[in-house]
């Protein structure tokens, strides 16, 4: 579906002159060559540490697919899940394992997003599918050069304007593209997710009402909701930025949802970054109030989805036992603690999540 990347690892060519006084003497030492930082989050794969044995059966898993896959990086181990960077032959991949049922679940719709993608190629780029094993949960895709957009889902500081640009593109272009036939299945239950977050306490039985509302009003004659196939869930750090155009990753939710989906996760996450989110209200608005409705009932459902995960992940904080010392070495100095991160952030999104309630109830009193 797309031609192969380059090599993993850049080839450097020799100069073809250095200059005299560059040159080191005899009986001299030579100078030392200067060593790249390696890019945080990215480890050494160790088969004999701690959690070796989860690292051993993941490589097992993924050799079971693609007996010549060679392992040679560890781009992320999770709680969850494990990524790692190899190669089968002179082709670089990337192989993704579940370590949880769970996680095992969510494999496996994004296996059967990138089999549809092999039959109905989507307007952005994606990783191309090698090899799959949804019984375990294993999924080897190809490699991808380039730079994540940001590399964590809140980003701390705003990523560039140009980047943010070709993103916002991309993202334009996937949401006028529909694939053929209902491989995706049906469309989001929005009423089932309100009750659902209404009985967890994140809505109260105004909100309730206001989105149920807005909701009715975009039901067009036939008593239907209005479609967009959408990523649903196209964070900073899910986006490649490569020559070529961004490619997107992480397609496990992708499906049919109100119009504005991806627009309104992107609006979340961009909370140091008020010249984006200005453009996205913008973008969102573009087609009317049905398109405006849309965007405001998504992110009120993204918001809620945000907050309740941001406490969830304090909450096993406060569970550990101790910080993790791998954690706090990847962090950089001088940064926040993740205690004090983690409130500011959960402060942020419950301003986010009242200001978008101010503004559903001006919506609804507008119709």
């Amino acid at each position: 579906m797309y031609p192969a990347p380059s090599p993993v690892y850049p080839r450097y060519r020799q100069p073809l002159a250095t200059p005299a006084a560059a040159v080191p003497q005899l009986g001299a030492p030579a100078p030392e060559r200067p060593r790249r930082a390696r890019p945080s989050g990215r480890q050494r794969l160790d088969l004999s540490g701690e959690r070796g044995a989860e690292l051993r059966g993941a490589l097992a898993s993924v050799q079971e697919i693609c007996p010549e896959f060679a392992p040679a990086q560890l781009l992320r181990l999770g709680t969850e899940s494990v990524l790692l960077a190899g190669s089968l032959g002179r082709r670089p991949v990337v192989a993704k394992c579940a370590l949880s049922a769970g996680a095992a679940e969510k494999v496996r719709r994004e296996i059967a997003a990138h089999r549809i993608f092999v039959r109905h190629r989507p307007p952005v780029r994606v990783p191309r599918l090698v090899g799959a094993d949804s019984g375990s949960g294993t999924l080897v895709m190809e490699f991808i050069p380039g730079r994540a957009a940001s590399t964590r889902r809140h980003p701390l500081n705003a990523p560039a304007v140009a980047d943010l640009r070709a993103l916002f593109a991309g993202v334009r272009r996937l949401g006028e593209w529909a694939p053929p036939g209902d491989d995706f299945g049906p469309a989001v239950n929005y009423h089932a997710l309100l009750g659902r977050c209404h009985s967890l306490g994140m809505l109260t039985d105004r909100d309730l009402s206001d989105l149920r509302a807005l909701l009715h009003g975009l039901r067009g004659r036939d008593g239907a909701l209005p479609q967009q196939f959408c990523h649903g869930s196209v964070y900073p750090s899910q986006a490649v930025l490569s020559p070529a155009g961004p490619a997107l990753l992480g397609w496990s939710t992708a499906g049919w949802y109100l119009p504005g989906r991806d627009l309104a996760t992107l609006w979340a996450v961009l909370g140091t970054a008020p010249v984006a989110r200005r453009q996205l209200s913008r973008l969102a608005q573009l087609e009317g109030p049905q398109q405006r409705d849309a965007f405001l009932v998504n992110l009120m459902l993204v918001l809620t989805r945000e907050i309740r995960e941001c406490e969830e992940a304090i909450h096993r904080a406060m569970r550990a036992p101790g910080p993790d010392p791998a954690a706090a070495a990847s962090r950089p100095a001088g940064s926040l603690a993740f205690g004090e991160e983690r409130r500011l952030l959960l402060r942020r999104l419950h301003d986010d999540l009242a200001l978008t309630r101010r503004a559903v109830r001006a919506a609804v009193g507008t119709r």
